[in-house]
C-alpha cells in the first residue's frame, strides 16, 4: 500500500490510497465466501459455485461491494496512521475504476484538526481573586440554615404584619364589571413579595382574619394584561386566615437537630471549614480560568465548523439523555421543553455554538501545551484515576482494569496531561492578586425558605401544611 497527501485547503487533506492487487483479490475471496450461498447456478448446488462462474452470471462487480467495505476501512485507517493527521469526521471516499488485474487506488478527503499556533503561553499577566471568608459570612450561613428550618405557624389575635402569609378569596372589579383572571379563592400571599400589582399587599396589612373589605389599585401601564393596563380596579377580598415564620432558637440544641456537633461553636467552625474549602475551589477555578483566557488571546486556531457541530450534537445527546433519566415515560425530549420556552432546536444549537467553539479552543490549546512541554503522566497517576473510578462506578480495581482495553488507558492518561498543563500555565503566570469577600451576590438569602415537609431538617415539627402563591 501507498499513500500520497496533498492539503486542498485549510484543515482538509486528501489522501491517495493505492491497495496492491493481491489484498483486493483477498477481500474478493472474503467476499466470495460471504456471499455464495446467496446466488444460485446451474449445475452447481446452492453455496458451492465457484468465483468465476457467479462473476459470469451475475457480473463481474457482484462481490465488490463487501470486497470494498473490508479494504477501505483497513486501507484507510493504515493511511491515517502513516500521514500522522488527526481526523475530526468521517472520511469521504472517492474512486473512479476497480481494476480487473491492477492495484485499486481510491481517495479520501477529510477534514483534520487544525493547527494551532501559540505567540507566548508562559508569564502571560492574569488576574488572582483570593476569596476571604468572615465572621459574617458564618453568621449569614447559620441564618440560610435558621430560614430552611422556619415552620409557618397561624396567627390569631393580631392583625396582618409586613412578612405575614395570608390565605385570600378575591375577585377584581373594572367600573363595577367582573374581569377575566382576576378571581381567586385561597390564594396564598406573602405581604411585602411584590407579587401583586403595586399598593394591594399594603391594603390587607392591618386587617384581621375573617374581614372582608376593599381594596383599590390601578394596573401599571405597562402591564401583561392590555385590557386592564393602566385602569382602576376595586377587588372585594375576604381574608380567611394568617400565617407567619416562626424560626428555631439558636442555640447548642439547635446545632444538634442540624448538624452532627453538640455545640453551637462546633458547628459555627464546620460552617468556616466548609466555606473556607469553597473559596478555595473557587479562587483555583476562577484563576485557572482567567490564565486560560489569556493564553488565548495569544493563540490562533481556525476551527472547522465539522468540529462545533459535532461538540453541539454531543450536548444535544447529553441533554436529550438527561431528559429521560428525569422523566421517564413521559415522552418529553429536548423538543418538546424548548417549546415551552418558545425556543426551537435550531435556536438551542445557535446558542450552543458559542460555548462549544470556546471548549475546542481551550482543548486544542491545552493539547498544543503537552506537545510543547512534553508533559507527560506516569502510571501512578492513571492508577489513582482508576481508583476513583472503581469507587464511583462500586466496581473492584481489578475488575475494571480487567475491563478496560489499552486504548481506554491511553485515553485516560491523555486526560489527565490536560490539568498537568493549565498547573503549568497557572505557576508560571504574572498573577495580580486581589482579595474579595467570598459571599456576593451569587449567594442570595431567602427570607420566606422554609421546610416543606411535615418534619424539616432540623427536627422541628410543622403545625400544618402549607403553600406559597405567586401570581
Amino acid at each position: 500500500m501507498s499513500v500520497k497527501l496533498e492539503k486542498p485547503e485549510k484543515n482538509v487533506v486528501v489522501l491517495e490510497i493505492e491497495v496492491d492487487k493481491e489484498v483486493f483479490k483477498d477481500a474478493l475471496r472474503k467476499s466470495y465466501n460471504k456471499n455464495k450461498h446467496r446466488f444460485n447456478v446451474p449445475g452447481f448446488r446452492k453455496g458451492k459455485a465457484p468465483m468465476e462462474a457467479i462473476k459470469r452470471l451475475y457480473g463481474e462487480g457482484v462481490f465488490y461491494e463487501d470486497a470494498l467495505d473490508i479494504v477501505i476501512p483497513d486501507a484507510y485507517e493504515k493511511a491515517v496512521k502513516e500521514t500522522n493527521i488527526e481526523p475530526v469526521e468521517s472520511p469521504k471516499i472517492n474512486f473512479d475504476e476497480i481494476p480487473e488485474d491492477g492495484n485499486f487506488i481510491f481517495t479520501a478527503r477529510v477534514t483534520v484538526k487544525p493547527e494551532v499556533h501559540i505567540t507566548q503561553y508562559k508569564g502571560v499577566d492574569a488576574e488572582k481573586v483570593v476569596y476571604k471568608v468572615e465572621d459574617k459570612d458564618i453568621e449569614r450561613e447559620l441564618d440560610r440554615v435558621v430560614k430552611r428550618c422556619a415552620r409557618k405557624v397561624t396567627v390569631e389575635g393580631r392583625p396582618v404584619q409586613d412578612q405575614d402569609t395570608v390565605d385570600i378569596d378575591y375577585e377584581g372589579f373594572i367600573d363595577g364589571v367582573a374581569f377575566e383572571g382576576g378571581k381567586a379563592e385561597g390564594y396564598s400571599l406573602v405581604i411585602g413579595s411584590k407579587t401583586f400589582i403595586p399598593g394591594f399587599e399594603d391594603q390587607i396589612i392591618g386587617k384581621n382574619a375573617g374581614d372582608e373589605f376593599e381594596v383599590n389599585v390601578k394596573f401599571p401601564e405597562d402591564y401583561h394584561n392590555k385590557d386592564v393596563a393602566g385602569k382602576d380596579a376595586v377587588f372585594k377580598v375576604k381574608l380567611n386566615s394568617i400565617s407567619t415564620l416562626e424560626y428555631p432558637e439558636v442555640d447548642d440544641e439547635f446545632a444538634k437537630d442540624v448538624s452532627e456537633f453538640d455545640t453551637l461553636e462546633e458547628y459555627k467552625a464546620d460552617i468556616r471549614k466548609n466555606l473556607e474549602k469553597q473559596a478555595e475551589a473557587r479562587t483555583k477555578s476562577e484563576v485557572e480560568n482567567n490564565v486560560i483566557e489569556a493564553v488565548l488571546k495569544n493563540t490562533e486556531i481556525d476551527v472547522p465548523e465539522v468540529m462545533v457541530e459535532n461538540a453541539v450534537d454531543n450536548y444535544v445527546e447529553d441533554y436529550e439523555r438527561n431528559i429521560q433519566q428525569q422523566y421517564p415515560g413521559t415522552g418529553l425530549n429536548l423538543e418538546k421543553i424548548l417549546s415551552f420556552q418558545g425556543m426551537t432546536l435550531a435556536d438551542f444549537r445557535n446558542h450552543q455554538k458559542e460555548h462549544a467553539l470556546r471548549e475546542i479552543k481551550v482543548n486544542l490549546m491545552l493539547e498544543k501545551i503537552v506537545e510543547l512541554e512534553n508533559i507527560t503522566v506516569g502510571d501512578d497517576k492513571v492508577e489513582e484515576e482508576l481508583k476513583k473510578y472503581a469507587e464511583q462506578y462500586k466496581i473492584e480495581l481489578e475488575k475494571l482494569k480487567e475491563n478496560m482495553r489499552p486504548e481506554n488507558i491511553e485515553y485516560i492518561r491523555n486526560q489527565l496531561k490536560m490539568p498537568a498543563a493549565v498547573e503549568l500555565l497557572v505557576n508560571s503566570a504574572n498573577l495580580t492578586v486581589v482579595e474579595k469577600p467570598f459571599y456576593e451576590e451569587h449567594h442570595h438569602d431567602h427570607d420566606h425558605d422554609h421546610c416543606d415537609d411535615d418534619t424539616c431538617d432540623c427536627g422541628h415539627d410543622h403545625d400544618e401544611e402549607h403553600e406559597e402563591g405567586k401570581e
